[in-house]
C-alpha cells in the first residue's frame, strides 16, 4: 500500500527552494593538469550531496550523460548512495533522458530511491541535449518526439496506478502488470526538464506538471513568453496556480568575492562550451561572451553571495515568479574545496536571501 505523504519542510514553506545540479564532471586536481580518478570523483560528489545537506540546501540533482567526460550515466546509484548519508535534502534528476529508458525501469529506479531516502525522491524528465543515448540504446534519432511522448504518458500512468494497461508503438504493451515497488511519496514528484521548445513549455503545462528550465546562456527574460504559455496552458488544462511551478537550473558560481568567482570559473567554462562548441558548430567562448552572460540580464550566476541572490530575484521577477533555482557549477572544471566553499556559501548566503529571512 503506498503512504500518502506531503513534501518536506521546503515544499511547505511557499520560499524559493535553491539547490546544486551536478553531471558528476571528472573531478579537477588541486594542482592543474590531470584530472583525478573516476572513483574519487564520485566519491567527491557524494560527498558535496552531504555537505548540502548539512548546509541546509534544499535539493541535490544529478544528470545523466553517456560520454567520456561524466560519470552519471546511472545517477539512481549515485543519489542512492547519497541518500544513505544525508537526512532532508532532496534528491533529483537533472536530468532522466526518458526518451532512452525503459519508463517501468526508470519508475522503479526512482521509487526504490524513494523507500532508502524515506520520501525525499523526486525525477526531472527530459530530451536531453546530446544525442549519444540514441544509438546506443538503439533508438533512431528521428523519433526523438514520438519516444519521448509515448514514455511521460506511460511514466505518469505508472505513477498513477499499481496495475496499467497501456500499449504504444515504442515499447511492448501492458496488460494490467503490477509495477513494484510502490514509492512512498503518492505521488512521486516528476518535474518536466524543457529549453527552448514551446511545445514543451505547452505540454507541460498541459500535464499540471512542475517545470524546470534549463537556462545556460542569453538572457533569463527571454524565457517569459515561453513561461507564460505553460502557465496558460495550465489554466486552460483547469490546474490550480499553485501546481503550475517553475524551476531554474542554471550555470552559477558563489565565491567570497566576484573577482574570486570570475577567476575560478571562466577558464574551465571557457574551456568546456568551447569544446562542446565544435561538436555543434558554435564558435569558440571569448571573455566578451562571458561578460554578456554575467551581466544583469544574463543568465550566469555567478559572484559573491549577495550579489547572486539579487540577481536571482529579479530573474524570478522576470519570469513571473520561480519557486526552485539549482547551480550547475561543475562545467568549469572546479576543484572539490572550491566547490565545497561555494555549496557553504550558497547555503549560508544565498539561501536565506532567497527565503526572505534576511
Amino acid at each position: 500500500m503506498t503512504e500518502t505523504i506531503k513534501p518536506g519542510p521546503a515544499g511547505q514553506s511557499g520560499k524559493m527552494q535553491v539547490g546544486v545540479d551536478s553531471f558528476a564532471a571528472l573531478s579537477a586536481s588541486e594542482g592543474g593538469g590531470a584530472v583525478v580518478s573516476a572513483t574519487d570523483s564520485i566519491g567527491n560528489l557524494v560527498q558535496r550531496i552531504e555537505l548540502a545537506d548539512q548546509a541546509g540546501l534544499d535539493i541535490f540533482g544529478v544528470g545523466e550523460h553517456h560520454r567520456r567526460e561524466y560519470l552519471d550515466s546511472a545517477p539512481v546509484a549515485i543519489l542512492a548512495a547519497a541518500a544513505a548519508r544525508t537526512q532532508r535534502i532532496r534528491l533529483t534528476s537533472a536530468v532522466t533522458v526518458l526518451s532512452a529508458a525503459d519508463p517501468v525501469r526508470v519508475f522503479q529506479n526512482f521509487a526504490t530511491l524513494d523507500l532508502l531516502s524515506r520520501g525525499r525522491a523526486e525525477m526531472v524528465v527530459g530530451r536531453g541535449s546530446f544525442i549519444e543515448s540514441f544509438p546506443l540504446f538503439g533508438l533512431q534519432l528521428e523519433d526523438y518526439d514520438s519516444l519521448f511522448a509515448e514514455k511521460l504518458e506511460l511514466l505518469l500512468k505508472l505513477r498513477e496506478s499499481e496495475f496499467v494497461h497501456w500499449s504504444g508503438k515504442h515499447r511492448a504493451p501492458l496488460r494490467g502488470q503490477g509495477v513494484y515497488p510502490r514509492p512512498l511519496q503518492n505521488p512521486l514528484p516528476i518535474w518536466l526538464g524543457v529549453g527552448g521548445t514551446p511545445e514543451s513549455f505547452a505540454r507541460a503545462g498541459m500535464l499540471g506538471l512542475p517545470l524546470m528550465i534549463a537556462i545556460i546562456g542569453g538572457e533569463t527574460r527571454r524565457f517569459r513568453p515561453l513561461v507564460d504559455v505553460y502557465r496558460e496552458a495550465g489554466r486552460r488544462a483547469g490546474h490550480a496556480p499553485a501546481q503550475l511551478k517553475v524551476g531554474v537550473h542554471a550555470l552559477g558560481y558563489v565565491a567570497e568575492t566576484t573577482k574570486q568567482a570570475i577567476d575560478d570559473f571562466f577558464p574551465g567554462y571557457a574551456k568546456t562550451f568551447t569544446r562542446i562548441g565544435r561538436e555543434r558548430g558554435w564558435p569558440p567562448v571569448t571573455r566578451a561572451h562571458f561578460d554578456a552572460v554575467m551581466g544583469t540580464h544574463g543568465a550566469l550566476m555567478l559572484g559573491n553571495p549577495e550579489e547572486v541572490a539579487e540577481k536571482i530575484l529579479s530573474h524570478s521577477e522576470a519570469l513571473g515568479g520561480i519557486s526552485r533555482l539549482t547551480f550547475q557549477m561543475d562545467v568549469a572544471e572546479l576543484t572539490q574545496p572550491k566547490l565545497l566553499r561555494a555549496i557553504e556559501l550558497v547555503g549560508a548566503r544565498v539561501a536565506p536571501i532567497l527565503r526572505g529571512k534576511v
